[in-house]
């Protein structure tokens, strides 16, 4: 199973980004510190994995510590063993929606050409909410994963664009 595996790190001075090579890694803890080893001093850190075109996971440390992790699909745990690592531990239902919030189309438009807020075949895992407070609800991520015909890679892009790291990213793919 090919991965891409994305590390975006925010001190003083702003956002950056690097690869990160999974390959060896033997639980949730080593992935967390090999993020961490991308800057130890980072306010916050973010590693995007994003699996064969289907899945995406959104790890989060902030100061190096408390570790989150977001899931678009419990699936993955079953289709890799990279996949069981990062989620195979997780819950089998998001977090960070209330218990009275179901998930619902985004926008406005007409009834027929709105997407479910997620995908009937998926199962997202972890917490939801993670980007809350940098600007992507946990109900926008969930719609973002669940929208027919985007690939994980169009979710990291949206979510960078919102945080404002998308060239450092998209400079990642292009090497």
């Amino acid at each position: 199973m090919s991965y891409f595996a994305a590390a975006v790190v925010r001190d003083d001075s702003g956002w950056t980004a690097a690869e990160v090579n999974l390959r060896g890694t033997t639980d949730i803890e080593d992935v967390a510190d090999r993020l961490r080893d991308v800057d130890q001093d980072a306010d916050l850190s973010l590693l995007f994995v994003e699996a064969d075109d289907a899945y995406l996971v959104i790890m989060r440390l902030d100061e190096g510590e408390d570790l989150r992790v977001f899931g678009s699909d419990s699936a993955y745990a079953e289709e890799s063993r990279l996949g069981a690592l990062l989620v195979g531990d997780l819950k089998t239902s998001v977090t960070g929606l209330d218990d009275t919030e179901e998930p619902r189309p985004s926008g406005g438009g007409d009834e027929d050409t709105e997407q479910p807020a997620v995908d009937p075949e998926a199962d997202p895992v972890g917490e939801a909410d993670l980007l809350a407070d940098l600007g992507i609800s946990a109900q926008k991520l969930l719609n973002l994963c669940a929208q027919e015909g985007t690939m994980p890679a169009d979710v990291t892009a949206e979510v960078c664009q919102v945080l404002g790291c998308a060239d450092e990213v998209e400079e990642l793919r292009e090497v």
